[in-house]
């Protein structure tokens, strides 16, 4: 965390990768720059491509779901 005081300095030595963020040696979340979003495509969903969606990915979704 103490790099995390200059974060601009830790994006530049990471090339674009995201960044895992640790306490007491246990990731508690990731630090994403810009450039590894623009890798991502979006798109809209309609309202029929929703519930398609879930009905597909209930399996991978559940114990989400569960932990909540």
């Amino acid at each position: 965390m103490t790099e995390m005081r200059e974060p601009h300095k830790v994006l530049a030595r990471s090339n674009g990768k995201p960044v895992a963020i640790l306490k007491n040696s246990q990731v508690v979340g990731y630090f994403v720059p810009e450039e590894a979003t623009d890798q991502i495509e979006t798109s809209v969903a309609s309202k029929e491509d929703v519930p398609t969606s879930i009905k597909r990915r209930k399996k991978v979704n559940q114990p989400v779901l569960d932990y909540l």
